[in-house]
């Protein structure tokens, strides 16, 4: 069937396979989740911080809704140089079974090894990190009505890890910006768009000063708009959409971004809706998957307190059955989370109450 397609059909068709991937749809994979007698196994890196604490309301959220997910845990750290065995096992799971749900780890400032999590994403080419940032009823929020949805490229940009002191005291930062991996990342932007019904995808550059990344960035991201007619598009200086951000979030459905602006922009997004402890998130690529807070902080600072909020995690959790086609399993601890959210009686210290993240878990539990 495929040699009587012209060369320049085929490709577009393996691109289009290549660039489907939204948080719902795996059937299209080459090769799928693992899936044992109806169970699943996915990899679970609880990570630093409140990781343990949050991965374990997880656990215990999943054994109550009696979930078919089985975990293969890694307790990989940050803290520790000496994790590089430790990843590479964390990773060959990740291999086997193409999805995994982990928590943030550590890396260090100035000095130190390089982020674990940026690695990860970069060996199993997971390329698309989405997080969704709406309000939830009974969370205070500054803004009403907010929900966007921030699409960021996750292998490239300023993240691509080339630095080097060129002279004693100068130092360059290589930003890498591809149109393959541009192209890729707004297909999947518009694509995301249009299977969730979402009308508009704005671009997020810096091209008024970055004429040549940026400006490949937002020329490509164009092109790729224009396959999509039923979409509308706009694009937007970052500083700008900053500002815009925290003055009218209400504008924003998509948005399509490079790397490092999609790490400040989906912090504002957190900011605006009540906080990181209720952002869930995700990175796709063609095979793997990993679900993970939208808004990537370790909070160290609570760590062991049994205060945090795991909602976050759980949602992204909330995320990867949706992936595994667990529909029910997913809508059943959704709507648990957001009883519980939307209730006075059960919040923990970030939403303005005082209760321990132990007492969240059990009263998501109660709401099954």
């Amino acid at each position: 069937m495929f040699r009587s397609l012209t060369r320049q059909s085929a490709i577009k068709q393996v691109a289009a396979r290549l660039s489907a991937r939204s948080m719902s749809t795996v059937v299209e994979d080459s090769v799928g989740p693992k899936c044992y007698g109806g169970t699943y196994t996915v990899t679970l890196i609880p990570g630093d911080g409140i990781g343990q604490e949050t991965a374990a309301s997880v656990k215990a959220v999943f054994d109550a809704a009696k979930v078919p997910v089985q975990f293969e845990q890694f307790d990989l750290s940050g803290f520790t140089p000496e994790n590089d065995k430790l990843m590479q096992e964390a990773l060959a799971s990740l291999r086997r079974n193409k999805v995994g749900l982990k928590g943030i780890l550590y890396t260090p400032i100035r000095q130190g090894h390089s982020s674990f999590n940026v690695a990860m994403r970069k060996e199993l080419d997971i390329y698309a990190a989405v997080a969704h940032c709406k309000n939830m009823a009974g969370v205070e929020a500054r803004h009403k009505n907010v929900d966007f949805v921030i699409i960021r490229e996750n292998t490239e940009g300023e993240y691509s890890g080339l630095e080097h002191q060129s002279f004693p005291g100068v130092v360059e930062s290589l930003k890498i910006i591809t149109r393959p991996k541009t192209e890729r990342i707004a297909r999947y932007a518009f694509d995301y768009a249009l299977r969730h019904g979402r009308k508009r995808v704005t671009i997020v550059h810096k091209a008024n000063i970055m004429k040549l990344a940026d400006g490949l960035f937002l020329n490509t991201c164009r092109a790729v708009a224009k396959e999509y007619p039923s979409i509308q598009y706009n694009d937007m200086i970052v500083d700008n959409t900053a500002m815009q951000l925290v003055s009218k979030p209400q504008q924003f459905d998509v948005m399509v971004m490079p790397n490092l602006y999609g790490s400040i922009v989906s912090n504002i997004g957190a900011g605006l809706i009540g906080g990181p402890g209720i952002v869930p998130g995700a990175n796709y690529g063609r095979e793997f998957a990993i679900f993970e807070p939208g808004s990537r902080h370790v909070a160290k600072d609570i760590q062991g307190r049994n205060t945090a909020n795991p909602s976050s995690l759980i949602l992204s959790s909330v995320m990867m059955l949706r992936h595994l086609q667990l529909t029910e399993h997913a809508d059943l601890i959704e709507n648990a989370v957001n009883k519980t959210l939307s209730s006075d009686s059960v919040k923990t210290p970030d939403l303005g109450g005082s209760n321990s993240t132990t007492d969240f878990t059990k009263a998501i539990i109660r709401n099954l």
